[in-house]
């Protein structure tokens, strides 16, 4: 397991990275939204994104076909079950999943067009857009920081789960919307945590003198965004340091019962997430790809295939555990749920019994935020590797989101005075919103 920072500096460190990345492409797709139609808006507060890290073969999971041998003949490795949407089929091992299935959105259309680089193809589902030097765009979550804010006291508006990138930085909207990087679900975020033998009287004193170091600093350099946003930062950093936030991560308030609900390690994950949001976190990614517990995570080459089913099946305890939890708790419609991951993969098997990358065609989930949810947009081929009907592109992805949480797609953020629309053209899936505004 990735070690948490452990300091304060180390924090802001990881809280500030970048990636230069430029403009991608939206594809055009039927009975989608024009982005400069009166904006589109589901009830979404807040979103939790699960993120399957490696390309998760959409034909063994959300887009089952024809069986496959695992050798020469090409197809899915696992038989298909019916869902609660009438006519959708999922994997046989997403059993739970396939019973809530009404309450999501089953995308089966979505493609880009970087296939070998794994890195460049979860820029692209984190910015919206492929990489350059030009422009340093900003993730997904930051956007909705941005946008946003924390929507309560003592909490960050966005957290990152797992594995803390390049591809999930600010970019231009600068460290005070970078992430807060976590790893461990019980004690938080030791980086923010003074020593135990450092007394709060004493803490205080450090502040008061490290904030006349930095006004001092900053007053001598009065034009420099990267030395207010790192001030901004550090500041949040120590109001972060509090008791409410660290009650966050108590998971053992929760009922025997629901905390069992979620499953294992990554169930846990997705509990506490459930957690953040409740206390006013804005969004909150969690990583499904840390503990590989089939050997490779979903970067299913050669042996991992084998072994796939163990990853879908703590996939679906957790996603179930944590829709359930949500509708329990009346806050499945005020907060938006997307299962995402880099690209799927073919119907043909490698020479090791895996699979290889596919872009072209791969699936998506959203469930909740006050979307007209039980509805499959997209359909690919015999072998779920050409997409055949409403092709969606990822600028579309992302306007969906951002319309789902109350951001216009079409708004424009600024880059050193020069106008970024916040999605490269995307317009939003308008049969998911029922109202209008």
């Amino acid at each position: 397991m990735i070690t948490s920072p452990s300091t304060r500096r180390d924090f802001l460190r990881t809280s500030s990275v970048g990636l230069a990345s430029a403009s991608l492409a939206a594809a055009s797709a039927p009975r989608l939204a024009a982005a400069a139609s009166p904006p589109l808006r589901g009830s979404a507060k807040a979103c939790i994104m699960l993120w399957l890290g490696g390309g998760a073969a959409h034909i063994d999971t959300f887009d089952p076909k024809r069986r496959g041998d695992g050798k020469k003949q090409p197809g899915s490795y696992y038989d298909a079950i019916p869902t609660a949407i009438p006519g959708a089929s999922v994997c046989e091992h997403l059993s739970r999943v396939a019973d809530r299935l009404d309450r999501c959105v089953l995308i089966r259309s979505l493609h880009h067009s970087v296939i070998d680089e794994h890195a460049a193809a979860t820029n692209i589902m984190h910015t919206g857009r492929l990489t350059s030097g030009t422009v340093v765009y900003p993730s997904m979550g930051s956007v909705v920081s941005h946008q946003l804010g924390p929507g309560g006291d003592g909490v960050p508006s966005y957290l990152l789960v797992g594995h803390p990138s390049v591809s999930r930085g600010p970019g231009f909207l600068g460290a005070t919307h970078s992430y807060v990087y976590l790893t461990d679900t019980e004690s938080g975020p030791t980086g923010l945590t003074p020593p135990d033998n450092v007394s709060r009287s004493r803490q205080q004193r450090r502040e008061a003198l490290l904030d006349t170091a930095r006004d001092e600093y900053h007053s001598r350099h009065p034009g420099d965004a990267r030395i207010a946003d790192y001030i901004a930062a550090s500041r949040e950093a120590a109001r972060l340091a509090g008791p409410d936030f660290a009650r966050v991560f108590q998971l053992d308030e929760e009922l025997a019962s629901i905390r069992d609900s979620y499953g294992g390690e990554f169930g846990q994950r997705c509990l506490l997430a459930r957690r953040l949001v409740e206390a006013g976190s804005r969004f909150v990614e969690v990583s499904h790809n840390l503990n590989f517990i089939n050997g490779t995570g979903w970067d299913t080459h050669n042996q991992g295939q084998l072994r796939q089913h163990e990853l879908i099946g703590e996939l679906d305890l957790a996603l179930s555990g944590l829709l359930d939890d949500l509708e329990r708790l009346g806050r499945l419609d005020s907060t938006l749920v997307i299962v995402a991951t880099e690209f799927g993969r073919p119907p043909e098997f490698d020479s090791g019994g895996g699979r290889g990358h596919q872009s072209q065609a791969f699936s998506g989930l959203l469930a909740g935020g006050g979307l007209r949810t039980g509805q499959v947009i997209g359909e690919t081929d015999e072998l779920a590797k050409t997409i055949v009907d409403r092709p969606v592109s990822v600028p579309d992805l992302f306007a969906t989101i951002y319309s789902a949480l109350g951001i216009n797609p079409a708004l424009e953020l600024h880059a050193s005075g020069r106008p970024v629309p916040v999605t490269d053209h995307g317009r939003p899936i308008s049969d998911l919103f029922s109202n209008p505004v």
